[in-house]
Parts: C-alpha cells; sequence; structure tokens
C-alpha cells in the first residue's frame, strides 16, 4: 500500500477549484464549467431514468467519486484491517481519520471513552496472519503445535501432548470440548463456529467462547473461514493470545462551519462507524460507510452552506452502539435540538447480488427530515427504483439519536427484507476485493452528498 492518499486527495484538479469557486458565489454558474453539464445530465449509474439534479446536487455530483473513496477503504481494510474496539488498530484508523478531515481543512476532535477488556487471537500459518476471538477464561499466551481434527466431538481418548486440537463447536458444550482437549494435554484449543439456524445463508463469523470454568490453555472462536482454511492443508500453527485491558475508543468528530449566517447554529451530520468485529477487515461493514464519510467531506468542504457540516465516524458501533450514545449524551437538550438531522451511513457497498435495494430506514418506520431527504435526492437522480422505505430498523448508529429525538436514518444496501444481509457478513470474507460494488458505492455517496446538502443548503 502507498503510505496515505491523504496528500494527492488535497490536490484537487483545477476544473474542482474553478465549481468551488463557482459554488461560493450562488451555484449559479456550476453548470456551465467545463465537462459538468454533461455529467449532471447524464443518467445516473443503475438509475431507471435521466436525472432532474438541482443546482446542489451538481456541485455534488460532479464532485463524488467511489475510486477515489476506494483509496480510504484500502487504507482501513486491507492496510490497517481487523479494527477491533481499543486496539491498537483501531487508533490506527481513527488517526487515519482524525489526520485525513484535518488536512481537509475541518476542526478535528478525538472524542475518547472506555469500553470493555476483552481477548484476542492472532494465528499464523505459512504466510497467513488471521484474528480471531478467545475465552475470557481460557488462558493467554503463546502456542504453536500440529493440528489435531476433532470434528464435533465432546469426549476425547487420543494423547494431544503438544497438539492443538481443533473441534466443530457444538453449542453449549464448548466448556466440554476445551476441557477435553485440554486433560489429554492440548496446547490450545480451536472451536470453529457453525452458522445460526435463524440466518443458515450467513458464513459462522468469530465468537468468544462463553466458558463456564476456567480452562489452562488458550480456547479460540473461529470464524467458519478460517476453519476451512485450516482443514484444507493446515497442519500446523502457532498463535498468541493478548488480553486486552484498560481500553479506551474515540469518536473522530469534524466540522465545518456554515458559510453563511447560521445564528441557531444548527447543523448536519453525515455519519459511519469505522470499528470492525474480531476476525473481519471490515471492508463493506463499515469500511464502506467511512469512507464515504471521508470523500463527501471532500467534496462538500468548499461548498455555500447554511448549516454546520459535521462529520462523525464512531468507534465501538459494534459493542452496542456505545461510541454514539456517549456523543449523544454529552449533549445539552440545546446542542441536541441544533442538530437537523443525522444520515447514518453502514454498509453501503455490498457486491451481494441480492443485495440491490437501497433501504432508507428509521428506527419507527416514519419519516424524518434524514429520510425525506433521501427520497428527494433519489426522485431528483432517477433512483427512485432502487430505493426503498422509510422501514423500521434500528441496530446501526442512527438509534442514539432518534433515542434523544433527534432526527436520524441508516442508509443500507440489503435485500428485499431490511433483514437480508451478505453471506459474509461480520467474517473474514468482508474484503474490499471480495465484497465492494463501486457502483453501489458511487450510488451511496450521490444519495447522501445530494440529501446532506440540501438539508445543509435549504433545511
Amino acid at each position: 500500500m502507498p503510505e496515505s492518499p491523504r496528500r494527492p486527495l488535497d490536490r484537487l484538479p483545477r476544473r474542482e477549484l474553478l465549481a468551488g469557486a463557482a459554488a461560493l458565489a450562488g451555484l449559479t454558474t456550476v453548470g456551465l464549467l467545463p465537462g459538468t453539464a454533461s455529467a449532471a445530465g447524464r443518467q445516473r449509474p443503475g438509475a431507471a431514468r435521466g436525472p432532474a439534479p438541482t443546482p446542489g446536487d451538481t456541485a455534488v455530483t460532479t464532485r463524488v467519486s467511489a475510486r477515489r473513496a476506494l483509496r480510504h477503504l484500502r487504507v482501513l481494510s486491507d492496510d490497517i484491517g481487523w479494527r477491533v474496539t481499543g486496539t491498537r488498530r483501531e487508533r490506527r484508523a481513527a488517526h487515519y481519520i482524525a489526520g485525513t478531515l484535518r488536512d481537509l481543512g475541518y476542526t478535528v476532535e478525538l472524542q475518547p471513552f472506555s469500553v470493555p477488556d476483552k481477548k484476542l487471537a492472532e494465528l499464523r500459518a505459512g504466510g497467513e496472519h488471521w484474528q480471531s476471538a478467545a475465552a475470557t477464561l481460557g488462558a493467554a499466551g503463546r502456542a504453536k503445535g500440529r493440528v489435531t481434527d476433532l470434528g464435533e466431538a465432546t469426549e476425547v481418548t487420543a494423547d494431544l501432548t503438544g497438539r492443538i486440537a481443533l473441534f466443530t463447536r457444538v453449542p453449549g458444550k464448548e466448556q466440554a470440548q476445551a476441557q477435553a482437549a485440554a486433560a489429554k494435554g492440548a496446547r490450545a484449543v480451536l472451536l470453529v463456529n457453525v452458522r445460526s439456524t435463524t440466518y443458515p445463508e450467513r458464513k459462522a463469523a468469530t465468537f468468544f467462547p462463553a466458558l463456564e470454568a476456567p480452562v489452562q490453555v488458550p480456547v479460540l472462536g473461529l470464524a467458519e473461514h478460517h476453519g476451512e482454511l485450516i482443514r484444507e492443508g493446515v497442519r500446523a500453527l502457532s498463535l498468541e493470545v493478548t488480553a486486552h485491558t484498560g481500553l479506551t475508543s474515540h469518536n473522530v468528530i469534524a466540522e465545518r462551519r456554515a458559510t453563511r449566517p447560521n445564528p441557531g447554529g444548527r447543523a448536519v451530520i453525515v455519519g459511519a462507524h469505522y470499528d470492525s468485529v474480531p476476525g473481519s477487515p471490515g471492508g463493506n461493514d463499515d469500511g464502506s460507510g467511512t469512507a464515504l464519510c471521508l470523500e463527501l467531506a471532500r467534496a462538500t468542504r468548499r461548498l455555500p452552506t447554511n448549516q454546520d457540516l459535521r462529520f462523525c465516524l464512531w468507534g465501538a458501533e459494534e459493542l452496542g452502539l456505545v461510541g454514539a450514545r456517549h456523543y449523544v449524551k454529552g449533549l445539552d437538550d440545546a446542542a441536541a435540538a441544533r442538530i437537523t438531522g443525522c444520515f447514518q451511513n453502514d454498509m453501503v457497498a455490498t457486491s451481494h447480488p441480492a443485495a440491490d435495494t437501497y433501504w432508507l430506514l428509521s428506527v419507527d418506520g416514519k419519516p424524518n427530515t434524514t429520510t425525506t431527504a433521501i427520497a428527494g435526492a433519489a426522485e431528483r437522480l432517477g433512483y427512485t427504483g432502487r430505493t426503498k422505505g422509510p422501514a423500521a430498523r434500528g441496530s446501526s448508529d442512527h438509534e442514539a439519536f432518534h433515542e434523544r429525538g433527534i432526527a436520524a436514518g441508516n442508509f443500507s444496501w440489503r435485500g428485499e427484507a431490511p433483514s437480508q444481509l451478505e453471506p459474509v457478513y461480520h467474517t473474514p470474507e468482508d474484503t474490499v476485493e471480495g465484497n465492494i460494488s463501486l457502483e453501489r458505492l458511487q450510488v451511496s455517496l450521490e444519495l447522501i452528498g445530494c440529501a446532506a446538502y440540501d438539508v445543509a443548503l435549504n433545511g
């Protein structure tokens, strides 16, 4: 990977600089800039019909680029990789995001908050390097050895001295499997997760084995994918379990003040979470939403607004919306009332074929400022055939804002039912190469960008 794409992103083409100057003059001449008239009038990717954009829409759509956003996504997912809450890699991601936004001219705050301790493991086999969750009541430390595959056994008769025991997880029997292997001399226990009966189409992610009593060797909860790779021919591996304690995560809060009088101090929030679950590089969940925010921050930084623009990247979403709830809890009533809408972007670029609908999701299923703005942008850009909602769904950071009475929506590519996600959700296979559609990322950029900018300019 290159060191960082931040500097090249700052060197805007001369046409973009001219467009920014025209926008600051009132958006009246954007359509006259070289090349922008044809770009604005061209049918959007996957749209059912041609667009009828406002000048504000044109100012956004002629600037945003999924390929530019992809540079950020590759840093987050390919370079940094798994960004588990409170760990060194999550901190690297927070500082990368903060540095990018500072370079773009935003005022940036890193907002710290405490998160729970955890045990995580890293495994190496040949040239492969994986991560998984580990049992709290299992041991920390290193282990190395040849692998013995015991399948779904819960009892062990063979001598496992110096070996690493590999099991297929038997839900509810993890303690028996781990104790049986440890009693026979195993140096570590690997429990390969199995698919849930609720969502059998989804591959099984890593998990924290819930032991009832301490086991004196490391006990890991492996993702299905890693179990498959080991069983395809890994004969020996090494691992290290680390106890992560006294952990801190961060929200990254970036703001650009309104360019026009804003006596009420109103603000529009565009947000995403940048953490990922153990074992997953978080390409779509939610590296895609984070990259979208960084690209929109670049595209809108010189556009005129009547409200402040705030880009918020949340930590610890995967622990239960911890970062967003921390932020909202810190707002007094006046500050909360000044937020006119929160556009939350979670999983905005999956390439899963069935996830062909862009959903407008509010906690109560009712329209609000954000869902209405997205629906309006979809109509103007010709995307109405690709969007549905509002539909009722929480389970992302918009829920924290809804609980405080702030208009908020979550925007995401999903299957026909909002509960349908891609098969590699929360797994090691949520990668840039395996699970990112540039076309869908471009649609997401245009819809969120045009909607949020419309609210900031006219709301």
